[in-house]
C-alpha cells in the first residue's frame, strides 16, 4: 500500500493534523479501535488557550509542571502561542464553546487562559478538570474535527488498525508495518508518518 502521509491516530492531532495537510495529497489515518474510542474523546475541563499576552509566563509555567518539566520546551512554546489560531479554526469548523451574552468566548474565573466548551450550562470559574461528568469538551472538540476530516476525498481512515513498526533505513522513515483488522499484515510506504498517538 502507498500514500503520500501516514498519520497514526484518530484523536485531535492526528485529525486536525490531516485538515492542515495539502489537499492534493493522499493520507492515510490509521487507529487501533474504532474512530471514536480515543483520549481526545473522553478529554475533559475546558481547553486551555492563550488570551491574553500577559498569560504567556504563567501558561507555560502551569504547563512545564504539569508535564514535570520533561516537556519540549520549543513544543510548549509552539503549542501556547498558535493555541488562539487553533481555537479559531476550531469554531470554524463548527466546534461550539459556551459563550458569554456578547458572543464573546467565555473563559473560566480560575484560570484566564481556559476556554470550557459550550452545552448551555453555567460554568464554574473554580471548578476542578475532573468534577463536572457531563464536561464533553474531547467529544465537542474530536467530533467536529472527525466531521470535517470525513468530507476530505483525499483522505482515507482505518480502524481497527494496529502500527506494528515504522520502516526506516538510513535514519529515514518511510512507512510503517500495520495489522489489518482481519490480523494480517501490510506494509504501508509514505513520504511522511506522523506519530499521533499520544502514549508513544
Amino acid at each position: 500500500m502507498k500514500t503520500d502521509i501516514l498519520i497514526a491516530g484518530s484523536g485531535c492531532s492526528g485529525l486536525y493534523c490531516a485538515l492542515q495537510l495539502p489537499r492534493d495529497k493522499k493520507i492515510t489515518v490509521i487507529t487501533k479501535s474504532d474512530l471514536t474510542s480515543n483520549d481526545s474523546f473522553l478529554a475533559q475541563g475546558g481547553m486551555c488557550m492563550l488570551k491574553e499576552q500577559s498569560d504567556y509566563d504563567s501558561f507555560f509555567e502551569d504547563t512545564m509542571k504539569a508535564g514535570h518539566y520533561e516537556n519540549d520546551k520549543k513544543s510548549v512554546e509552539i503549542m501556547i502561542k498558535t493555541s488562539p489560531e487553533v481555537v479559531r479554526d476550531l469554531v470554524s469548523y463548527g466546534a461550539q464553546f459556551e459563550r458569554n451574552e456578547d458572543g464573546s468566548l467565555a473563559y473560566t474565573k480560575g484560570q484566564k487562559s481556559q476556554a470550557s466548551p459550550g452545552q448551555g450550562r453555567h460554568q464554574d470559574g473554580h471548578r476542578q478538570c475532573d468534577d463536572k461528568a457531563e464536561d464533553v469538551t474531547g467529544k465537542e472538540i474530536t467530533s467536529t474535527l472527525l466531521r470535517e476530516v470525513q468530507k476530505l476525498s483525499n483522505v482515507e481512515l482505518l480502524e481497527y488498525t494496529t502500527l506494528v513498526d515504522i520502516l526506516e533505513k538510513d535514519n529515514h522513515c518511510y512507512g510503517a508495518v500495520i495489522r489489518r483488522p482481519d490480523g494480517s499484515l501490510d506494509t504501508v510506504t509514505a513520504t511522511y508518518t506522523v506519530l499521533a498517538s499520544g502514549g508513544v
